[in-house]
């Protein structure tokens, strides 16, 4: 098996989620075309080192990125070629920048919405009325939606973490008619040739109907099949670009005075509840955070360190 293989073969395995695993991909060829085609087992943290040095001073790239690196890397030699890497050493860092989200006030937000309609709008109302990242709005199923309990299940997060999150009542009618489409929309294909839906792992070999049953069916389809890793004709869910895109053209359409995306929508979802006086451990198991010190930021935003303090001028 080539090496590229067994690093996909090892990351399924360990069930990281398709777009850690085009990532890692990435960032291993990456390293190996920067040491001239070197195989990494001949490699080891001298040249680690050398290749995050590089990422950091030639390429200036985000704190975030040479991290990403050194995770795909280091899950190469310690997962794929059982040659972990140990203590690495000093390099260079990349600076992380120490920048406040951008956050949008409710009126704003619903400035924003004014210039949205259909599934835009639904996936939108989603991401900040249930604080969703894009990502995660876009893989939306059927099976996701607990209209009893008012919940949505997020599957696979950020960590390939599995959370609920809060389902907003004013989202729930427009939800019910996406999945009568979804079921209008099954049939159809059912009658035809049935192209399935993609699913996670191998669940389709454990459940060779999955794909085509209402509860994996996805919210947000892609409007064409495509091709899976094994070459089969699937229905995936719509692309996270075009989401971004048309939330992108909204908020410029609506005149905002500072330049917002798509994960503005969830920092002012994290930002409401705290300032409503939602307990911030709360906030963060509804966003998905490991750390609470991610969450601690929007605290931050708030201004709520300031209290009691007066500006000289008044």
């Amino acid at each position: 098996m080539k090496l590229m293989e067994r690093v996909k073969a090892a990351l399924r395995v360990k069930r990281y989620s398709l777009r850690t695993e085009k990532t890692y991909c990435y960032w291993i060829r990456f390293f190996i075309r920067f040491h001239r085609m070197r195989h990494p087992a001949t490699m080891a943290c001298n040249e680690v080192r050398q290749f995050l040095e590089y990422l950091a001073i030639e390429r200036r790239v985000a704190a975030a990125t040479q991290n990403q690196a050194l995770n795909a890397i280091v899950f190469l030699y310690r997962h794929v070629l059982d040659q972990p890497l140990g203590e690495i050493g000093n390099f260079s860092r990349a600076k992380r920048p120490e920048r406040l989200p951008v956050v949008l006030s409710h009126q704003e937000v619903m400035g924003v919405f004014e210039h949205l309609s259909g599934s835009m709008l639904l996936i939108a109302s989603l991401m900040y009325g249930s604080g969703l990242r894009v990502s995660e709005a876009c893989r939306l199923r059927v099976k996701d939606i607990d209209f009893a309990r008012h919940v949505i299940t997020v599957r696979a997060g950020k960590g390939n973490k599995d959370r609920t999150t809060l389902l907003p009542p004013s989202c729930e009618e427009a939800l019910s008619t996406h999945i009568k489409v979804a079921e209008q929309q099954l049939a159809a294909r059912i009658e035809t040739n049935a192209i399935p839906v993609s699913l996670p792992y191998a669940l389709d070999q454990k459940y060779p109907n999955a794909g085509i049953s209402l509860a994996w069916q996805w919210l947000f389809p892609s409007s064409k099949p495509c091709f899976d890793d094994d070459n089969r004709i699937v229905l995936h869910h719509i692309h996270t670009s075009a989401v971004q895109k048309a939330v992108k053209y909204a908020m410029r359409s609506s005149s905002l005075t500072r330049p917002g995306s798509c994960h503005s929508l969830r920092h002012s979802f994290a930002t409401q509840l705290l300032s409503q006086g939602t307990d911030i451990r709360t906030v963060q198991e509804l966003l998905g955070h490991k750390s609470i010190e991610t969450t601690q930021i929007y605290t931050h935003v708030l201004g709520n360190g300031f209290a009691g303090v007066r500006s000289p001028l008044g």
